[in-house]
């Protein structure tokens, strides 16, 4: 028996489940109806019977792991996010939908055989550190990464927690190494960063990821602040990698009607077209909404930016999202093995697809990666108040956040035309 689970991923590092769906394959061995696979198979065996038995070191030439290597290749050959998963990569798999593992706390994708960041996970080393989205990861403790398998690369950067690893990167935006070691840590992923009303009624809600408490926790999130008077929201998904379909689906619903749809996903055939939509509970809140985004917004993250743009509930604020917008389905398979492949893409309600093109936004705002740096730096010492003291101990001035404002001034504009022309609360009336 094979278990099948569908799965949405931004890159190797931040595989989460989606649902779970137990099918019975049967493949026969023994057996090839098609002649054409029968002769494809054969020639395969006769090469890895040929290597088998000719290659120079015996040991190197052993079935289980000519096999592998083989399917390694295989899976590889078809996109970046396919992947024929050995057993200690499934485990890791398993620790990273727990939402518990030891690592140093970013997100990557493979692009041209190369180890790219899409984003690092909110106040993890990774972050502490300066990692910024774009970095190429060259060396891992000295090993170079350019053409090496992402579980390779995944597993030099993950380890015991309190242990240290040497990380090279290569920084586009200066055209520099940057050199690093870091202290790897249990990598505790929080969904909600941070949640709170900011000024004229404006809540602002920042998620790190999408798991499965991220729904429940939005939600509360949102009723708490609305207790508050917020009467308009900024929901932040900057470097947000994504995760769990179903919790985009529940942090969307509050704001569609009972049935709408908000994603659907089609395979390679028309049959295979999976709809989502907004639950019997979904609905009933009816607010101005700017979603901040920027490159590192990925996968679940893409999934609400679009939905609620397509149907014109939101303004979307800031940079191109990273179009990562495919579903792979995890096949288990024995030995505790396990295939990850690509088999669908998904679309925003009107037919947008995402995958490789990503989101735009409608007010763009671009910023540079040492701002972005900076202003998360800011966030986690909020502590210091003082722009002298944070200058002195940090070598910068703060600097504002500048999608943060755009975003709230396009929510007090929205207000403003409201409350002249009595047309309600809505980004877009006519759509609610």
């Amino acid at each position: 028996m094979f278990k099948r689970f569908l799965v949405i991923v931004c890159g190797a590092a931040c595989g989460i489940v989606l649902a779970t769906v137990v099918t019975r394959l049967q493949p026969s061995w023994g057996f090839w109806p098609d002649s054409k696979v029968a002769r494809d198979v054969g020639y395969f065996r006769s090469v890895l019977d040929l290597v088998q038995a000719n290659y120079v070191d015996e040991k190197d030439a052993d079935y289980d792991r000519l096999t592998r290597a083989a399917l390694d290749g295989m899976v590889a050959s078809l996109d970046p996010h396919s992947e024929f998963m050995r057993a200690d990569a499934y485990r890791e798999l398993r620790e990273e939908i727990d939402g518990r593992f030891g690592g140093i706390g970013i997100q990557v994708e493979r692009r041209g055989g190369k180890t790219i960041v899409v984003a690092p996970i909110a106040d993890t080393p990774g972050e502490r550190a300066g990692i910024r989205r774009g970095d190429e990861i060259v060396k891992v403790d000295g090993k170079p990464t350019e053409n090496v398998g992402m579980d390779k690369v995944v597993d030099g950067l993950r380890g015991k927690p309190g242990t240290k690893v040497a990380v090279t990167l290569y920084r586009p935006s200066t055209k520099a190494d940057v050199q690093l070691t870091l202290t790897r840590e249990i990598i505790r992923v929080e969904s909600i960063r941070d949640a709170r009303v900011l000024e004229a009624g404006i809540a602002y809600i920042q998620l790190t990821q999408f798991s499965d408490r991220t729904g429940a926790d939005f939600k509360q999130a949102l009723k708490r602040l609305q207790e508050q008077g917020a009467q308009a929201l900024i929901l932040d998904l900057r470097n947000n990698p994504g995760g769990l379909l179903d919790a985009a689906v529940e942090v969307a619903e509050p704001f569609f009607k009972p049935g709408e749809l908000i994603v659907y996903t089609q395979g390679r055939t028309a049959e295979s077209r999976e709809e989502r939509r907004a639950g019997r509970s979904a609905g009933g809140v009816l607010m101005p909404i700017a979603v901040l985004v920027n490159s590192g917004t990925a996968s679940a993250a893409e999934i609400v930016a679009g939905a609620l743009k397509d149907t014109g509930r939101a303004v979307v604020v800031g940079e191109t999202t990273f179009g990562k917008g495919s579903v792979q389905t995890l096949f288990r398979l024995k030995d505790g093995e396990a295939l990850r492949l690509t088999t669908a893409h998904y679309f925003t309600p009107s037919g947008v697809v995402i995958h490789e093109k990503g989101i735009e936004p409608q007010v763009k705002v671009v910023v540079s990666p040492e701002d972005e740096s900076n202003v998360r730096l800011q966030r986690l010492r909020s502590d210091l108040v003082d722009p002298k003291e944070f200058a002195a101990r940090f070598g910068f001035e703060p600097v504002v956040d500048r999608p943060l404002q755009t975003a709230i001034d396009v929510l007090k504009g929205v207000g403003l035309f409201a409350a002249r022309n009595g047309t309600g609360n809505t980004v877009e009336q006519g759509k609610q």
